[in-house]
């Protein structure tokens, strides 16, 4: 007998959750069968911010580039929907994967200039690119200015005639988006690139010693996030049917939520996205009636959680158990031969 090893990711947590998974991801995909018409429009809304907050934890937990402008993309991802289905003919669920392809192509020659600041400065930076977005497309006439614009009922109906038919396309549309952002994620950081996004985190220095190239990295997932992004703004407003410069660049919905999320779920952790979403929707849904004290609740909640569990509450629960649902790092695993 002898001592052999493997190396592997998977845990027998793991294995379980995905079986639990597929399950619950049936559940989900047969909705319209079984959920009334405003809970399909919320279990939409729902991917959505899973989608947003599962993108940014990518830049900002794994990458370091944390961004406070992220609603540039969610209102370029509208606008060119918008753009394409009204005014070139675009079938509006086609013009959600075309407004992500145009989000990663805007973001390749901003992403060097926005490269050149570090830290708060290139928050800042991300910021102020949003607000040239949202004062650029107040410009533009065609799609109503300042006021905005509404889609056209050609272009609603284009999605399929019969609504109950229309509904379950759109809302099939947001699960498949959501699953792609995790996946996009999830393989990412099973890849090389992963563990050099990881390492490029903790230090650029060290990283660049060690042969990553860091502003390939970068570039990479800035663009891809971008693209992504644009393509969940994209939907966002195709679930809206209207849109308009405040909204479609709005840090409070598209940032400053999507940040709570992924600080109360657990910063750097895949599972705390996800965390994160479904306690702000709870919130969200329990006391919206509040008013501002809802708004108020909701700092408090976040300024707890920053204070009492630092790494998030799905970051407090996996440092104290060691429990990882979707497992990234390679451990060695030995074994008797």
């Amino acid at each position: 007998m002898h001592a052999g090893f493997s190396i592997e990711r998977s845990t027998a947590t793991s294995r379980v959750t995905a079986i639990a998974t597929l399950v619950l991801l049936v559940g989900l995909v047969a909705a319209p069968w079984w959920a009334d018409r405003a809970n399909i429009r919320l279990l939409g809304e729902i991917y959505s911010f899973i989608a947003l907050a599962s993108l940014w934890n990518l830049l900002a937990g794994y990458t370091g580039l944390v961004s406070v402008g992220q609603q540039a993309y969610v209102g370029f991802g509208g606008y060119a929907l918008f753009a394409l289905a009204m005014f070139l003919g675009v079938h509006p669920l086609l013009a959600i994967l075309l407004a992500g392809v145009l989000g990663a192509l805007i973001a390749i020659p901003l992403a060097p200039l926005l490269f050149r600041l570090q830290g708060a400065y290139f928050a800042i930076g991300t910021w102020a690119l949003a607000e040239v977005f949202r004062l650029g497309f107040a410009q533009l006439s065609v799609l109503g200015g300042g006021s905005g614009t509404s889609l056209t009922a050609s272009v609603v109906t284009g999605i399929a005639a019969n609504r109950d038919v229309r509904e379950m396309l759109v809302y099939w549309t947001a699960l498949a988006l959501a699953l792609a952002a995790l996946a996009f994620v999830i393989l990412l950081l099973r890849s090389r690139m992963g563990l050099a996004l990881t390492a490029l985190r903790d230090s650029e220095i060290a990283s660049e010693s060690l042969g990553i190239d860091i502003w390939r990295s970068k570039l990479f997932v800035y663009v891809a996030v971008a693209g992504l992004t644009s393509m969940t703004g994209a939907f966002i407003f195709l679930q809206k049917l209207r849109i308009s410069p405040d909204a479609a660049f709005s840090v409070n919905d598209w940032t400053a939520y999507v940040i709570f999320i992924a600080v109360i779920g657990g910063i750097g952790t895949i599972e705390g996205p996800i965390v994160g979403t479904i306690l702000f929707f709870l919130l969200r849904e329990t006391l919206s009636d509040l008013g501002t004290t809802y708004l108020l609740i909701l700092g408090a909640v976040a300024i707890l959680v920053m204070l009492k569990a630092p790494k998030g509450l799905w970051g407090i629960l996996a440092s104290k158990t060691g429990l990882s649902l979707v497992p990234t790092r390679r451990r060695v695993a030995f074994q008797d031969q």
